[in-house]
């Protein structure tokens, strides 16, 4: 019986081992052909022979007025997404890259945005009055965008008031005026050098007194390094409270957009922006610009001097537009 039990024990060892070795054999050969069939199918991106047609592009951005900075800025960025990205061999590295920076480009673009109808109408449902200060310097169409926000929001249902908040600019008043008046909306006025905050006050509780949910404010537009305008900006914000601070840029400015930008949000604070004149911009580099350095969202695009002419902003159109212009 014991040399039953030892043979028994003996073979049971066998057997074991005998399972376990093949198995172990086998596992491991997969292994190495996955990896050799990797190493075969697939290479590395090597970021360095790249470097060319990135300089390319970066040129190629700043002709489409993409500020030369912020083009620099893109490609060093998708220069450490592509560092150790694995291709399958035989792909068109050119093809490759130029996708995955449109990919990058429409989420630079891309970022979470608003609708001021929508703003308004939820405004409206929650019996609050919703408050828009519009700012720009003088001559990118800032007076011409608060009347094609107005319309827009007319044909929307909803009326709001205008507060004519720039009492610096001769004219500025008077423009507004007709506007209101083709549009058949309120406007709140006063004589210019009137404290341009009060303005703001009077119509927002002119709209309290009366039923309406929408103000838009208009302010001054001097030059967006003048000291005084800021301060003045800083204290029609501080009484209005506004709801969302919106800048209208020229989108034909190129850079000096990008400043303004730039300059606006560290002084004031912006919510969105209006690019105007896309229609006579025919490569649109200022949206990616200004998306890039501030990080805000491009709410609307004036395409012309109607008040229809003012569209909402679509990231894939202008990924598409850059891919007409040569990318």
């Amino acid at each position: 019986m014991v040399n039953e039990v030892v043979k028994v024990e003996k073979e049971e060892r066998v057997e074991t081992v005998e399972v376990q070795k093949p198995v172990e054999k086998k596992e491991e050969k997969k292994g190495i052909l996955a990896k050799v069939k990797e190493a075969v199918a697939y290479k590395e991106i090597d970021v360095k022979k790249l470097e060319p047609i990135l300089e390319e592009y970066v040129l190629i951005l700043s002709e489409l007025d993409v500020a030369y900075e912020v083009a620099e800025e893109l490609m060093e960025e998708f220069k450490k997404k592509l560092a150790g990205m694995k291709v399958r061999r035989g792909t068109d590295e050119r093809e490759l890259v130029k996708k995955a920076l449109l990919e990058s480009i429409k989420s630079i673009v891309s970022v979470p945005t608003f609708d001021l109808v929508e703003e308004a109408k939820r405004a409206r449902e929650e019996g609050r009055i919703l408050k828009v200060m519009f700012m720009g310097v003088n001559g990118v169409g800032k007076t011409t965008t608060i009347a094609k926000v107005a319309y827009m929001l007319k044909k929307a249902g909803i009326t709001p008031v205008l507060a004519a908040a720039d009492t610096f600019r001769a004219g500025a008043v008077e423009q507004l005026k007709v506007h209101a008046q083709r549009l058949g909306v309120p406007i709140i006025t006063k004589p210019y050098g009137s404290d341009p905050a009060s303005v703001a006050y009077d119509a927002i509780e002119y709209a309290k007194s009366r039923g309406f949910n929408v103000v838009l404010i208009d302010t001054a537009g001097r030059m967006h390094v003048d000291a005084d305008l800021m301060n003045e900006l800083r204290k029609v914000a501080r009484v209005a409270e506004p709801d969302y601070k919106i800048l209208v840029l020229d989108a034909l400015t190129g850079n000096d957009a990008v400043e303004q930008a730039k300059f606006f949000d560290e002084a004031v604070g912006v919510d969105g922006v209006i690019l105007t004149k896309v229609d006579a911009d025919a490569k649109g580099g200022a949206v990616l610009s200004v998306a890039a350095t501030i990080k805000k969202p491009i709410l609307y695009l004036g395409v012309g001097q109607g008040y229809e002419d003012l569209i909402k902003y679509d990231p894939n159109w202008f990924v598409e537009k850059l891919l007409g212009e040569g990318i």
